[in-house]
């Protein structure tokens, strides 16, 4: 296989950034009364602030998720690439803005060049390296000598209150005891915000400053194990199956929220360590012979500052452990965007200077879909020290 190199990364975050205590004022207000779940969960997460695509004055969608995904593609426009001569687009989202055409073609559509092909990804946050991989293994097989891969999110689309309101209206004596949604569903409207980020992917790395040769990337899924743990679009039943819109009877969507992302979150907290970090690491030390003094940089993207110690010390369990002090992630000022949210964590690092030729950068994202994993290997280079790509 021929060596990949990210040559260059891009992220787009809409709007102003949203404190904790404008959260509820952008997205709006469900029910009579505040939420009493948003002071918990943000105080839990850890974060301070996020970007919404939503506008402040008028509570509309400022951007579609194509329009976003779009502008962090066009910002990898530079002397060194252009834009016309992309061979390969590949997207990944959640939450696409519809169900049909799928969402790279929109993208696609949105920046009216080439004529290429063209790939979309779905699930939740592994999403965004799904469509890294496939653009990875496209240039690694020779198909390719240049793609692009995005990760992207516009969450609060379903998030405000309008997607709630009528769920409210029609269940006003279980409000009355409890005012809030079940925090099955208002935990994750305090979790989650939009953004998008792109990378560059080619066959050489660039000519002046550094790249970033892509040494493995590995996914795992643990649904033949798990019940599903966050969903839209569909009702969990008490057996754990999930039962799709399409099952159900139109005049049931609106009032049950079934378009709102639901998290199981006691599932969430009891296996989302194991199924993400320990099962996943001790595949990856023996196969990919991983040692944790190999790593320079170790980049999680965790949903919550909750998990940050969980991650830690199911780390250290299985003889996988990684200080502190070499950790990067930005959750607290970018919030948690989902499939976006390594794109964005790896922009920041990449242009942050910190980075030297030779150092290693392992990414880890974690997906509470139905527990999925991806692992991917980076070492930073230069044009002088491009070396061999691992096994």
């Amino acid at each position: 296989m021929k060596s990949v190199y990210i040559t260059d990364i891009s992220a787009v975050l809409p709007n102003d950034p949203v404190s904790n205590s404008e959260m509820e004022a952008v997205l709006g207000q469900v029910g009579s009364k505040p939420s009493r779940a948003r002071a918990i969960v943000t105080r839990s997460n850890g974060i301070k602030s996020r970007h919404y695509a939503v506008d402040r004055t008028t509570g509309q969608p400022t951007h579609t998720n194509a329009q976003l995904t779009a502008e962090a593609v066009e910002k990898l426009q530079s002397d060194d690439f252009d834009l016309a001569t992309m061979q390969c687009l590949v997207c990944g989202t959640g939450l696409a803005d519809q169900m049909v055409p799928n969402h790279a073609v929109m993208v696609h559509g949105e920046l009216g060049k080439p004529c290429c092909e063209v790939v979309a990804t779905a699930g939740v946050c592994v999403a965004g390296m799904t469509a890294m991989k496939y653009a990875y293994l496209g240039i690694a097989s020779g198909e390719f000598s240049n793609a692009v891969a995005t990760g992207s999110e516009t969450a609060s689309t379903m998030m405000r209150a309008a997607m709630y309101e009528q769920e409210v209206a029609g269940n006003i004596e279980a409000l009355e005891k409890q005012p809030e949604l079940a925090f099955e569903k208002d935990f994750l409207r305090w979790m989650l915000s939009d953004g998008a980020g792109a990378v560059l992917l080619q066959a050489q790395p660039k000519p002046q400053g550094l790249s970033l040769r892509i040494e493995w990337m590995v996914q795992r899924s643990y649904a033949h194990e798990m019940d599903t743990c966050m969903y839209s679009g569909a009702e969990k039943t008490a057996d754990g199956k999930l039962v799709g819109w399409q099952q159900l009877a139109p005049d049931t969507w609106l009032p049950n929220s079934v378009f709102a992302v639901k998290q199981d979150v006691k599932l969430l907290n009891e296996h989302i360590i194991n199924y993400t970090i320990e099962k996943p690491l001790v595949e990856i030390m023996t196969t990919k012979s991983l040692k944790p003094d190999d790593v320079d940089y170790f980049l999680p993207h965790y949903s919550s500052k909750f998990f940050r110690q969980k991650v830690y010390d199911g780390m250290a369990r299985v003889n996988f452990e990684i200080p502190f002090e070499r950790w990067f992630t930005n959750i607290t000022t970018k919030g948690n965007i989902g499939s976006a949210s390594i794109y964005i964590i790896l922009d920041e690092l990449y242009h942050s200077g910190r980075l030297q030729a030779g150092q290693t950068i392992l990414c880890y994202v974690p997906e509470s879909g139905r527990f999925s994993t991806a692992f991917m290997l980076l070492t930073v280079c230069d044009s002088q020290s491009t070396g061999e790509q691992a096994e």
